[in-house]
C-alpha cells in the first residue's frame, strides 16, 4: 500500500511539474511566478519520500521535459529538482530552516553549474562572453550617441568606466550565481514551506529575521580577505578573483547581520517597526554610506556578542 502510495504521488508531483514547465516555457507573463514555484513538487515528495525515490522523479522529469518541450528545457528539471530534492530532504530529516535553506542554495548552485556546462559544451553557448558581448554592443551605441551630440572626450571616458565596470561584474560572476542560487532556495522553500503547512498540517516557518546569527569565523574571513585585497595582486590571476568574491560574499553576509541586530534592537527595545524598515530604506537609497555603516553594525554584533549583552542589562 505505501509502495503504491508513493508512485501515485511521484506521478502526480511529476504531472504538476510538468504543467508548471509548460506554463514557465510558453506563458511568458505568468513564468515570472510559476519559475520559483517549479522546484516545489520535488520539496513536497522528498519532504514525505527523502532522496532516493525523488531522484527517479527527477530522471523521469528530464526524460518528459525533453520529450514534449525541447532540449534546450534539459537544465531546468536538473537545477529545480536538484534544489527541491534538496530543500525536501532536509524537511524530511527535520533541519532548521537555516540548515535547510543552505541545503537548498548548494542544489541550485550545482544546478546552474549545469546550466553554464550544459550551454558551453552543447551549444557552443558561452554565457559570460555572450553577456560581455550584449553590454559591449550597447557601450557602443551610447558611446555613438554622445558623440553626435559633440561630446567625443566623455564618449571616450564613459566607455573606459563602463568597460571597468563589465570586467568588474563578469569577474563577481560566482557571486552573482551564489545570490541566484540564494534566491530561488528561499522563494521555493518559502512556498514549500506554506503547503506542506497546509496539507500536511505541519508548522514549518522561517525564525524571526532578528534571530539570524552568522558564525563568528566570517569576521575573520573579512578581515583576511580585506587585509589581501591591500596587496598588490596580480588582477588578472584566479587569487585576485578568488578574494575579490570572497570579499564580496563576506561584506554581504555581515550586512545582513547588521540588518538582522537591527531588527533586533528595536524588538528588544520595543521600538517602532518603521525603524529597521527605515534602515533598509536608507541603505537602498544611499548605499555607499549605509551599506558600510550596517556592515559594522553587524561587526560589532558579531564580534562583541551584543545581544548577549542587550540581555544582561535588561
Amino acid at each position: 500500500m505505501n509502495q503504491s502510495k508513493k508512485l501515485t504521488d511521484g506521478a502526480l508531483m511529476l504531472a504538476i511539474f510538468m504543467v508548471l514547465l509548460f506554463i514557465t516555457i510558453f506563458i511568458p507573463l505568468l513564468s515570472i511566478i510559476s519559475v520559483f514555484l517549479l522546484p516545489v513538487p520535488f520539496v513536497i515528495y522528498a519532504s514525505k519520500y527523502n532522496w532516493k525515490p525523488s531522484l527517479l522523479m527527477l530522471a523521469l522529469a528530464v526524460i518528459l521535459s525533453v520529450m514534449f518541450a525541447t532540449i534546450f528545457s534539459l537544465p531546468t528539471p536538473i537545477m529545480m529538482g536538484l534544489g527541491g530534492i534538496m530543500i525536501g530532504s532536509a524537511i524530511y530529516k527535520n533541519l532548521s530552516a537555516y540548515e535547510t535553506l543552505a541545503r537548498g542554495t548548494f542544489g541550485f548552485v550545482i544546478g546552474l553549474l549545469f546550466l553554464f556546462v550544459f550551454s558551453q559544451v552543447l551549444f557552443q553557448v558561452n554565457i559570460v562572453e555572450d553577456f560581455r558581448v550584449m553590454i559591449s554592443d550597447s557601450l557602443e551605441m551610447s558611446t555613438s550617441i554622445l558623440e553626435d551630440f559633440g561630446a567625443e572626450g566623455q564618449a571616450d571616458e564613459f566607455q573606459e568606466m563602463i568597460q571597468l565596470q563589465i570586467d568588474y561584474i563578469i569577474d563577481l560572476l560566482p557571486v552573482f550565481v551564489l545570490i541566484s542560487a540564494l534566491v530561488f532556495a528561499l522563494v521555493s522553500q518559502w512556498a514549500s514551506y506554506k503547503i506542506l503547512n497546509r496539507l500536511e498540517k505541519l508548522d514549518l516557518h522561517f525564525p524571526p529575521f532578528r534571530t539570524l546569527r552568522m558564525p563568528s569565523s566570517i569576521i575573520w574571513i573579512y578581515l583576511v580577505v580585506l587585509f589581501l585585497t591591500l596587496m598588490d595582486l596580480n588582477q588578472s590571476g584566479t587569487f585576485f578573483l578568488i578574494v575579490q568574491n570572497v570579499q564580496v560574499l563576506a561584506s554581504i553576509l555581515l550586512a545582513i547581520q547588521g540588518f538582522s541586530f537591527i531588527f533586533y534592537y528595536a524588538h528588544h527595545k520595543k521600538l517602532s517597526k518603521a525603524i529597521p524598515i527605515i534602515s533598509i530604506v536608507l541603505t537602498v537609497l544611499l548605499p555607499i554610506v549605509f551599506l558600510t555603516i550596517v556592515r559594522i553594525i553587524g561587526i560589532i554584533d558579531i564580534g562583541f556578542n551584543m545581544r548577549e549583552r542587550l540581555m544582561k542589562n535588561k
